[in-house]
């Protein structure tokens, strides 16, 4: 069987957002028990010349259920970016996007599929389908920032692994 629209977008994205949620979790809970300061954390960056923590966990959001809503409305338009955010509205945006994500029906997502999608991002103006655009742009921006958000946790000594950022794999239920 093929798969669906639903399997190759809001599938992944509930996946690994729910992942980024739980992370952040055992973030604060080592942050607690151990340190570091969380405030201290959402400033922290791989490299210098790289982006903070906040943005990556911030563009997860943003790269997911605004994606979905960009094959939906045919228009791709974000939420800003914020500037330092503290880490607890980084963990309630990661659960209200993950409540989102849920919300939505194989269905609903399902009846986007299939039309032309052109996209006004900044002053680009983009011609996909809702495949393209979720497997060329929306997937590798949101699996780039998720994973830059774990690194930078891994980076400064939160106990988190792989499994951590697979979260709940989708298997065979039969």
């Amino acid at each position: 069987m093929a798969a669906s629209f639903y399997d190759i977008s809001a599938a992944p994205f509930l996946q690994t957002v729910s992942a980024v949620a739980n992370f952040l979790d055992r973030a604060a809970e080592y942050a607690t028990a151990r340190g570091p300061d969380l405030e201290d954390l959402v400033t922290e960056r791989l490299f210098f010349d790289m982006a903070p923590f906040h943005f990556h966990v911030e563009c997860v959001s943003h790269h997911s259920l605004p994606a979905l809503e960009a094959v939906k409305t045919g228009v791709f338009n974000p939420p800003g970016l914020r500037g330092r955010v503290a880490f607890a509205e980084l963990q309630a945006m990661t659960r209200e996007t993950e409540a989102a994500l849920r919300a939505l029906t194989p269905d609903e997502v399902n009846s986007w599929a299939g039309k032309d999608l052109d996209l006004q991002i900044g002053p680009r103006r983009l011609a996909f389908t809702p495949e393209s655009f979720i497997l060329t742009f929306s997937l590798p921006n949101f699996h780039f920032h998720a994973s830059m958000a774990y690194a930078i946790l891994r980076t400064n000594g939160v106990p988190v692994g792989k499994r951590d950022y697979e979260g709940q794999l989708r298997t065979s239920t039969t």
